[in-house]
């Protein structure tokens, strides 16, 4: 019994853990500016890491694996790869459109004091193919997890991360020497920030706006909406 009633205390949160954990989430950025020059101490690092390793993942493969790049020229490519990679998107973007593109900040890999390159081994035996049978796309989910893990401990640190997805995969497994059966699910600008925006930088910007929960859920057809007081079950 009195085992029984310790489990049940840990299991439950306390409010202000709870609020803690909104909060994080809530105040989430996709961080692009700020960055400060003072690198981060390996033992946050490894806590960082140690929470993406604690993330869900299909049959419990663990795919996810990473490259901490903190070599300056290192950095330096991967910009000019992001460069290109731009040059390209932008063509895609006409009249308004195309100049407020031109106005965003995309990344910050030179101002970022270390890179962090996601990647996922879906080849991998662990797990036994459990749950991949029929969606084998689920080990890349399981590493998005991983990243999700990281960047909210990364927000509760005070560190900031900035996702940077213009770039050329190819390119930037070949300059890290990176096996070709690693998929590069993300690269990742990490450090430490000055501070944290209020609203994500693109809803700031004005290049999209934030869509309410109730327009994007749907009740067992995808042609019932939810209804804003009908509650969720």
């Amino acid at each position: 019994m009195v085992e029984s009633v310790i489990t049940k205390r840990k299991s439950v949160f306390t409010q202000d853990e709870k609020d803690a954990v909104y909060r994080a989430i809530r105040e989430r950025r996709d961080v692009r500016s700020g960055y400060l020059l003072r690198s981060l101490e390996n033992d946050i690092l490894l806590r960082l890491l140690n929470a993406a390793h604690m993330a869900p993942s299909v049959g419990l493969m663990q795919p996810w694996r990473f490259v901490v790049v903190r070599d300056a020229g290192l950095r330096a490519a991967v910009h000019d790869n992001f460069l290109c990679a731009n040059r390209k998107a932008a063509v895609s973007y006409t009249a308004e459109r195309h100049a407020a593109y031109a106005q965003l900040k995309l990344e910050a890999l030179l101002d970022a004091p270390q890179h962090l390159c996601v990647l996922c081994d879906a080849m991998s035996e662990r797990g036994h193919g459990l749950g991949r049978n029929s969606m084998p796309q689920t080990a890349a989910y399981s590493v998005a997890c991983a990243i999700q893990n990281l960047w909210l401990a990364a927000r509760a640190e005070g560190i900031g991360v900035g996702w940077v997805s213009i770039i050329d995969p190819a390119a930037v497994k070949t300059l890290l020497n990176i096996p070709s059966h690693l998929e590069l699910v993300a690269y990742l600008c990490l450090g430490y920030v000055e501070s944290f925006s209020d609203v994500p930088d693109l809803e700031r910007d004005g290049w999209e706006h934030r869509e309410e929960i109730v327009s994007l859920v749907k009740v067992d057809s995808y042609d019932r909406p939810l209804s804003g007081a009908e509650p969720c079950q």
